[in-house]
């Protein structure tokens, strides 16, 4: 597919000629689809640069430890990017993001165009203070947390409230970047970019929401989350 996609003047400020830094933060074990799915969608949208980034430049491993992606710029060299993203993961997301990156999360919120997260990255914005009474949402298993930490939990594929953006589980994130990317840019850019990536979801069970799941499946995925005791009844 061609990179060139059509400008739309319905977007959310982007015009021709103009550049769009977004920064995608880092930590160890994030899960790599909340930072490579949002990628595949705003690395395309005109004019946007998308960084990578972390405390300390450097490989990073995956939940998993079968990926690692590396960063080439620390957190203190990117200076007021206009998107900020912040994937999740399993366990204690909070402690392995860090304060350092806490700290850098609430001062690049103070000039953000669009604040964002996808699944348990959420706990991260709203352990920074980001998301203190506001409507977020995260993965189904942290939604008590979440509330723990200070946010109005609603479980909703994406939610926004004013300039912050949060997503539901891992896969959510495409959806709410091709979302976004339809502020950023317009509709007919993020249907370009939908199409080019071919976002067509039919899975293949109808397991995919703990409101339509098979309740024994439910039931086996809190067996096997370490958030198990934390998550809201479905």
């Amino acid at each position: 597919m061609s990179s060139q996609l059509p400008e739309d003047d319905k977007g959310g400020g982007v015009r021709p000629g103009e550049r769009l830094g977004i920064a995608i933060v880092l930590y160890d074990r994030f899960t790599a689809l909340d930072a490579i799915g949002p990628y595949e969608v705003l690395s395309r949208i005109p004019g946007a640069r998308v960084t990578f980034t972390s405390v300390e430049p450097g490989p990073l491993s995956t939940d998993n430890g079968m990926l690692t992606l590396l960063t080439e710029r620390a957190l203190a060299e990117i200076q007021e990017p206009d998107v900020v993203l912040v994937p999740g993961g399993p366990g204690d997301v909070v402690a392995r993001a860090g304060e350092e990156t806490l700290a850098w999360l609430r001062a690049a919120d103070r000039t953000s165009a669009w604040t964002t997260s996808v699944c348990t990255g959420s706990l991260i914005l709203a352990a920074a203070g980001l998301l203190d009474g506001r409507r977020a949402t995260s993965h189904w298993l942290a939604l008590e947390e979440l509330r723990r930490l200070g946010a109005q939990p609603e479980q909703e594929r994406v939610v926004f409230d004013g300039k912050l953006v949060t997503a539901a589980g891992v896969s959510a994130g495409i959806d709410m970047a091709l979302t976004l990317a339809a502020r950023l840019a317009g509709e007919r850019v993020a249907q370009a970019i939908q199409l080019g990536i071919e976002y067509d979801p039919q899975p293949p069970f109808a397991a995919g929401s703990p409101r339509s799941a098979p309740a024994e499946i439910v039931e086996l995925l809190r067996s096997m989350s370490p958030r198990a005791q934390a998550a809201d009844p479905v």
